[in-house]
């Protein structure tokens, strides 16, 4: 994935990980990074190459870790339920967590761990708002899929689904400053930042969020 390509190009090849081009965008060079939920480690290897971090990543499959270390990125096996607490206090520029927080057991303990780590914190998850989503459930009745939510509601690891309006919420629960919001369309463009919240809530597939104490 080239980090400079346009959004469209990348979403052709990357369907629901143009989040990644956007996370890589706001993490500022020479940074100390921890990746949480870092799957194969495209997300380590695009901030390694183009922003020239310290990039650590944890990771619970084995599967993905082995995929990391065999790529040379420094990826310990570790889940974001239990294993955050280990970490001591603003030990990281940015602590990241990218389509994984709807997987988690307990979001808010998870979010308050991820602020007290980094300096800063981005977040990044599925939209379940997004109006496609409602119109599946309201006239078909089912549980939705979406280039976003592929899974059948049987097979999917999502346990947390939210909206970008109840992220919002949780924020505020969790006393988070939002420093930056971009919500990105089905297209992965990113929706004009004028735009109110309940009008990204009803229009965009996916949410990047850039968030301090």
């Amino acid at each position: 994935m080239n980090v400079t390509a346009p959004a469209k190009s990348i979403r052709a090849t990357d369907t629901a990980r143009v989040d990644l081009l956007l996370i890589a965008e706001m993490v500022s060079a020479n940074a100390r990074v921890l990746d949480i939920g870092c799957g194969d480690g495209t997300l380590l290897r695009i901030l390694a190459e183009k922003r020239g971090v310290d990039a650590r990543g944890i990771e619970l499959s084995q599967a993905g870790v082995n995929n990391c270390v065999a790529q040379g990125l420094s990826v310990i096996q570790g889940d974001a339920d239990t294993d955050l607490v280990h970490y001591p206090d603003l030990a990281f520029d940015y602590a990241i967590l990218s389509q994984t927080i709807q997987a988690t057991y307990a979001p808010r303990d998870v979010l308050e761990q991820l602020l007290r780590i980094g300096k800063r914190v981005i977040v990044s998850f599925p939209n379940f708002g997004h109006w496609r989503v409602r119109a599946q459930l309201l006239f078909g009745g089912q549980m939705p899929q979406t280039d976003n939510l592929p899974d059948r509601w049987y097979h999917t690891p999502n346990i947390h689904l939210c909206t970008i309006k109840d992220f919002l919420a949780l924020c505020e629960d969790a006393g988070a400053r939002v420093e930056r919001a971009v919500a990105l369309n089905a297209y992965g463009r990113k929706l004009a930042v004028s735009m109110p919240y309940f009008a990204q809530n009803l229009f965009g597939e996916q949410a990047v969020f850039l968030l301090s104490r």
